[in-house]
């Protein structure tokens, strides 16, 4: 069974992985470098990634198909949008609550390669979705 727990023990080690990349790879390189090594990160932890998916955007009850790509996915459950900026702005944040609204997961994490500190700028969000999961 899927719950808050459950999610939030995969949001945790996602992060792990991505402070693993960056403490490889430091800042200062492209976002699609970032990404390829976190994937690979991610799927030595055991989970599975989807990479660049589409999101479907529906409007007035019609389907206008994927317009939009999320950067990763994982376990289905989880969405990884990531940069690799020099200042994070609110655009970013509402992108990726935009993604966790139209394609309905719980749980998003926005994750900045271009710093010092993963954690310091690392934003996580959550949905409806995932307040309506069982804590345990």
């Amino acid at each position: 069974m899927v719950t808050q727990k459950y999610i939030n023990d995969i949001a945790y080690k996602i992060v792990g992985s991505a402070i693993e990349v960056h403490k490889h790879l430091g800042p200062g390189l492209l976002e699609s470098v970032y990404e390829a090594c976190l994937i690979d990160e991610i799927k030595n932890n055991g989970f599975s990634v989807q990479s660049q998916v589409y999101v479907p955007v529906q409007y007035k009850n019609k389907d206008l198909g994927g317009m939009l790509k999320l950067d990763l996915l994982v376990n289905d459950l989880i969405i990884v949008e990531l940069k690799a900026v020099e200042i994070m702005i609110p655009l970013y944040e509402a992108q990726l609550l935009s993604y966790l609204k139209l394609s309905g997961k719980p749980k998003g994490l926005l994750i900045n390669f271009h710093c010092e500190n993963i954690t310091e700028q690392l934003v996580p969000l959550v949905t409806a979705e995932f307040s309506k999961l069982a804590k345990q």
